[in-house]
């Protein structure tokens, strides 16, 4: 009878410990890892563009767009659980098609004037950004890239970079190569696809994390 009871006794142990083990994955499933930070940069605009929406490829005033490649970059702003963060403000700077930042330390002939190099967006409700960009190109030192930092109420929540997934240069730049975890390096590296929407153009897709919800 004893050894009947303790029988019945280790069963409901092994139930529970499955019960409490189910229940406890979904938690496990929902923790995502925030994004890494990067590096500024020397060139973060040191004169803003009058021009500052979300669409870089056109400037105010001019009829022709930027050269290269055309982008929608696209991507949602979110918490380590998931939650779709409002009203972070992104902002994106790159270099044009030549390879030169909108900065008085790399301007010269060769800026593409028709090119903004630099946006903000403001995030709804669902946490979402849209820019329409170039599929950055490298210069001397480094692959191809795009600068991104959040902001709310003034503060900074993240500067980061995001690459060119499969660029053969990305793994001689000692940028990216300094996030030693391949999972989080992996994070920044985004696939440029021919667009489903817009024959001719591509399409790119970066969803960021953070690892603390920005206080309102």
């Amino acid at each position: 009878m004893k050894r009947h009871r303790d029988q019945v006794d280790m069963l409901r142990r092994h139930i529970l410990l499955g019960a409490l083990a189910s229940a406890a994955q979904p938690v496990l499933a929902q923790s995502l890892s925030p994004t890494p930070a990067q590096t500024e940069g020397p060139f973060y605009p040191d004169r803003l563009p009058l021009d500052q929406d979300n669409d870089l490829t056109i400037v105010a005033g001019h009829r022709a767009p930027a050269a290269g490649a055309i982008t929608d970059l696209t991507g949602r702003i979110l918490d380590a659980r998931g939650t779709p963060l409002r009203g972070v403000v992104i902002e994106i700077w790159q270099v044009d098609n030549n390879g030169h930042y909108i900065h008085t330390g790399d301007a010269g002939a060769g800026n593409d004037a028709n090119f903004q190099g630099f946006g903000r967006f403001e995030t709804g409700q669902d946490g979402a950004y849209r820019f329409r960009t170039i599929r950055p190109v490298p210069y001397p030192g480094r692959t191809p890239h795009i600068h991104v930092k959040l902001r709310k109420g003034g503060r900074e929540l993240l500067t980061t970079q995001l690459y060119v997934q499969g660029h053969a240069l990305n793994e001689r730049d000692g940028i990216l190569r300094s996030i030693r975890d391949p999972m989080q390096r992996a994070a920044l590296l985004v696939p440029f696809l021919p667009s489903r929407e817009r024959p001719g153009e591509l399409a790119a897709r970066f969803d960021i994390v953070l690892g603390m919800t920005p206080a309102s």
